[in-house]
């Protein structure tokens, strides 16, 4: 009866490092497939949740796969982080194994969100205007330049979505130094573009968080290899 404990315990031990070793190898997989059809920077932090992984390789489909990119430079607007994650995703294990550079993986689903650094919202505001998080807005002040003399403004910032990213509009611009201005909005408004995520994600929303602007999005049916 010892003896056949001990066996069953190194018999769970040994299924538990070869499923640790098989997940790592999978996981690998996964970043170095999504690297090179999104011609990504450094290869992403995949991890693929749900235990035992190898009740998942044997079906195929992983439920849910997490995937962190970091920081990333987008169409020249840098990302301070970016992160998603996969549902559904079909990677036969068997494949994976003997022919990798033709299996077909694919996510059914891709949730994911990136942030725009307050940083970044600095650098694309137009020139003598600041961006600072206030709550779950953004506020703007500085002085904006009319007829050659400055006059100093300030303002709430409302966010929205367009076609290809986002665009901030001011709102209640006060003006000081009693120098009317016609539509002084204009010398404020800018728009940021958001184009071109990985794994193809639309953009399907914005919010402010302390960091800066947290856009989200969303896939359906995406492809993983090269």
């Amino acid at each position: 009866m010892r003896k056949l404990a001990a066996f069953l315990v190194l018999l769970l031990v040994l299924l538990a490092v070869l499923d640790r070793v098989a997940v790592t190898g999978v996981q690998r997989e996964i970043a170095t497939r999504a690297t090179a059809k999104y011609d990504l920077a450094t290869p992403p932090e995949v991890t693929i949740l749900g235990i035992p992984f190898l009740t998942q390789a044997v079906a195929g489909r992983y439920d849910e796969v997490k995937v962190a990119a970091g920081a990333m430079n987008l169409a020249g607007v840098e990302l301070s982080s970016v992160d998603f994650t996969l549902y559904g995703v079909t990677a036969p294990l068997e494949d994976l194994m003997l022919h990798a550079d033709q299996v077909d993986i694919r996510a059914q689903r891709v949730a994911g969100v990136v942030v725009v650094s307050l940083k970044t919202l600095n650098q694309r505001a137009p020139r003598g205007i600041k961006v600072a998080v206030d709550g779950d807005g953004l506020d703007v002040t500085g002085e904006i330049t009319v007829l050659g003399r400055k006059v100093p403004a300030k303002a709430k910032m409302k966010i929205e979505l367009i076609e290809d990213g986002v665009r901030f509009v001011p709102e209640q611009v006060t003006l000081g130094g009693g120098i009317p201005v016609p539509q002084p909005e204009r010398f404020i408004s800018y728009r940021i573009p958001i184009k071109n995520l990985p794994f193809n994600l639309k953009v399907t929303g914005v919010k402010i968080v302390p960091q800066g602007l947290q856009v989200s999005g969303e896939a359906s049916d995406v492809p993983l290899h090269g």
